[in-house]
């Protein structure tokens, strides 16, 4: 099980296991909420706190609704939008592992999807070669 909290401790995590692989996409949106994405089922995550959400308005079908923090402003997750889940269901929760400490993501995956190149459906090319995460020197 793995804990992780905002900056200011207001809203916590609780997931039931590491995640498979993690997207550190360069989409605007990624990029800009500072969020790389690990990926759960709904009842893999577990989520206390109250968060506030921003849904990107340049897409007039947006897949998700980022959630952060209103005391710190950390991204926290994102779930999928009412639009997404009447077409796949309720299939995914996205978490931002720049929560959790790297140490405890020591062998995990970590994928670079071009979601600038993306078109909203299908599978993602990728910006550059994955590698693994590791323990940095010095930590």
């Amino acid at each position: 099980m793995l804990s992780l909290s905002c900056h200011c401790g207001q809203v916590r995590l609780e997931l039931e296991k590491r995640p498979d692989f993690i997207h550190e996409c360069n989409c605007s949106l990624c990029q800009k909420s500072g969020a790389i994405w690990g990926y759960f089922q709904p009842c893999e995550v577990t989520v206390e706190g109250t968060t506030a959400a921003y849904s990107r308005s340049d897409k007039s079908e947006p897949g998700v609704s980022i959630r952060f923090c209103p005391r710190c402003g950390s991204t926290s997750h994102f779930e999928l939008t009412d639009a997404k889940i009447a077409k796949i269901g309720n299939s995914m929760v996205g978490v931002n592992m720049r929560l959790a400490d790297e140490r405890e993501l020591s062998g995990v995956e970590l994928r670079y999807p071009d979601g600038r190149a993306w078109p909203g459906e299908g599978e993602f090319g990728y910006a550059q070669k994955s590698r693994i995460i590791g323990i940095l020197k010095g930590r």
